[in-house]
Formats: C-alpha cells, sequence, structure tokens
C-alpha cells in the first residue's frame, strides 16, 4: 500500500519486475530513489534485496529504509529507526541475514494489537485488515510519506526526532 502511494505521489514510472521484487526509481528531490516491493514470502524478504546489495555506492546503513507492518505498535501508528534487532519480525531477520548486518533504517507501521484470543502472530498479519483498518492505514500515509521524504533530505535523527512520538493510551 504505502509502495504504490509513493510511488503515485512522487510521479515516478510503473513498477517493473527486477529479479524478486516490483521497482520504480526515479529521482526525490535530487536524489536518486528506488521503491522496492518483495515478491518473496516474507521471511524470505533479503533475498530481494540482491541487486542493491551489490552496487558499490550503495550504504545500506544510509540509503535503506525498510517498511514492515508491526503488531506490537498500535494500529494508525508508526515508528521510525536508525537500527536495532529484528523484534520477532521475520521479514527483518532475513533481511539481516542477507545483510550480515542490523545496520540500517527500518519503519515499522502499526496493525496491532495482537488480539487476546491466543491467535499464532503469523497468522494475524498474514489476515486481511478490515475495512476499517485499511481507512487508518491510509490516513496517515500522507504522514509516514513526510516522514520518509524528511529521511531522504535530513538523514535518519532528525526523521526520528520530528515524527516518532509516545503513543498514549488515548491514541490507542
Amino acid at each position: 500500500m504505502l509502495g504504490d502511494f509513493l510511488a503515485r505521489e512522487w510521479q515516478f514510472p510503473k513498477f517493473r519486475r527486477v529479479g524478486k521484487a516490483h521497482v520504480t526509481d526515479d529521482v526525490f528531490e535530487g536524489t536518486p530513489v528506488a521503491i522496492v516491493k518483495p515478491r518473496t514470502y516474507m521471511n524470505r524478504s533479503g533475498t530481494a534485496l540482491g541487486p542493491l546489495i551489490q552496487l558499490d555506492e550503495f550504504d545500506l546503513s544510509t540509503d535503506m529504509l525498510v517498511v514492515v507492518d508491526d503488531y506490537a505498535l498500535p494500529i494508525g501508528t508508526f515508528r521510525i529507526r536508525s537500527k536495532g534487532s529484528a523484534g520477532g519480525h521475520n521479514g527483518l531477520r532475513s533481511i539481516e541475514a542477507a545483510i550480515d548486518s542490523q545496520d540500517y533504517a527500518r519503519l515499522r507501521i502499526g496493525v496491532g494489537p495482537l488480539p487476546d484470543d491466543g491467535i499464532d502472530p503469523a497468522d494475524f498479519v498474514l489476515s486481511e485488515l478490515t475495512e476499517a483498518e485499511v481507512g487508518e492505514i491510509a490516513e496517515l500515509l500522507p504522514t509516514i510519506r513526510d516522514s520518509i521524504e524528511c529521511w531522504i533530505r535530513d538523514g535518519i535523527s532528525v526523521a526520528m526526532t520530528r515524527f516518532n512520538r509516545k503513543v498514549t493510551p488515548e491514541d490507542s
């Protein structure tokens, strides 16, 4: 959803198949940008990075922002971080295995909380979002876009300071 939104907003060309991903790339405010949507199972997301990690000029610690859903965050929220662990996210584990590092920026979009009914987390994240949940995420897309544009222009530290905020019970 976010990749398509950004491509439309930035007027990038249509996505094309490149290896195990759909990719569109262009220049955003003087910076080359590629939007990569893996065409793999989530737990194999790292394999879609092959073409990128082979580029000499590509610095994973500053040039890559990985976007994932996260059931540990309430729906309608997101967090941007400069690095960290996979935190139980199999897609991030796959990426870390592919690049042999945890030193890359990530943006987690809340799809939680995980229900208390004992559902397996994998089943939860693979289930369809309700219309209301899709609406909440869609409302958040312009703010997420702004955070990504800030990351591109000003770097991860500025983006984190500007866009991460503490979630209070009233926000949930």
